[in-house]
């Protein structure tokens, strides 16, 4: 990822999620993102930790047993 920020649209192809799921993820909080004028923008380097958190939850999950 190149860009400093990303719009919702672009974070969703990232995560290869739709358009919906992302906005849902963004104002729940769990993806964090900041607010420009009227324009919402994720942080490539806080899109990029969420990730990593995701992935090594999910390697925990494995390790101790848990689903798939």
């Amino acid at each position: 990822m190149d860009k400093g920020l990303l719009k919702i649209e672009d974070a969703a192809r990232v995560l290869s999620l739709g358009r919906s799921k992302t906005y849902q993820l963004v104002m729940e909080g769990a993806i964090p993102s900041i607010h420009i004028g009227r324009s919402r923008r994720i942080p490539v380097a806080a899109l990029e930790r969420w990730i990593d958190e995701r992935t090594r939850e999910a390697e925990t999950d494995r390790t101790f047993g848990g689903r798939w």
